[in-house]
């Protein structure tokens, strides 16, 4: 049973877990599109994730406490860096643009995790822009790479997704910050921070009706897909409207963050 729970554990620490949320999001832009299965930039997704996360999430950490977190830095940092090779390869195996594009999204999570200018610090402790980056790298990922290492056109239908899936990882995002209220420096002032528990909920739930009516406005929209978003609104509003700061870790770090995946499982059986 101890061994069970401490690969559970490394499953969610070592950020396996959000990568397939991504990858699951990738698969869900390439159905919606009708874009064929595409290996390498369904693995350069997955794989890119867990050495993004890994690297914001680590790299302070092994540096201010390594005495405590050596063994298991080492394990992560060990997977990460197969992850990384991996990176590697699928990032050789993009089409040209799309490496560009890559390379743009890249920098973008650089900026959000290192200090570029002396005396500064890096975007992720700017004040209110972490869920901004965060979602915008989401998007990025997830939805424009496909579109344009197949070649797909960036028309309506593109940008109304990009609108709904921002707001997908903005409110999950948002959970993320209730749960966190207590442990995150106020420097930050994250969304709860600023305007409090209750309206950070109530924003969230607001922000769940433009993505669910906005699928009325594409180009051509199929009925089993409204279905599937009343449901996925159902969940999150029931995540946000049940979040707050008792929550056990595996709430945002595995319930949570199950979202796209589940998303991704409706649409595949429905």
């Amino acid at each position: 049973m101890f061994r069970l729970q401490s690969l559970f554990d490394f499953y969610i620490k070592s950020s396996i877990h959000v990568a397939l949320s991504v990858y699951a999001l990738v698969r869900m832009t390439q159905f919606m599109f009708e874009i064929p299965y595409d290996k390498p930039i369904s693995f350069f997704a997955f794989f890119g994730t867990i050495v993004g996360y890994n690297f914001v999430k680590y790299d302070a950490l092994a540096r201010a406490k390594k005495r405590q977190m050596r063994k298991e830095l080492k394990v992560i940092a060990a997977f990460s860096f197969l992850c990384f090779v991996a990176v590697g390869v699928s990032f050789f195996m993009l089409e040209r643009v799309t490496q560009m594009v890559a390379v743009g999204v890249l920098i973008l999570t650089m900026l959000y995790t290192l200090p570029f200018f002396p005396n500064r610090k890096n975007a992720r402790n700017w004040a209110g822009v972490k869920i901004y980056i965060v979602s915008l790298c989401w998007v990025g990922v997830t939805l424009l790479l496909p579109l344009v290492d197949a070649h797909q056109g960036l028309g309506l239908d593109f940008y109304l997704k990009c609108i709904q899936r921002f707001i997908l990882v903005f409110d999950l995002i948002l959970i993320f910050e209730i749960i966190d209220l207590k442990n995150d420096d106020p420097h930050l002032k994250t969304v709860p921070q600023q305007i409090g528990v209750k309206r950070t909920k109530l924003l969230g739930l607001l922000l769940l009706l433009p993505f669910y009516f906005l699928e009325f406005f594409k180009s051509h929209f199929i009925e089993k897909q409204l279905v599937v978003n009343l449901i996925l609104v159902v969940i999150l509003s029931l995540f946000l409207v049940f979040a707050n700061e008792k929550r056990s870790r595996y709430y945002t770090s595995f319930w949570v963050e199950s979202v796209p995946i589940i998303w991704w499982l409706m649409v595949v059986f429905l």
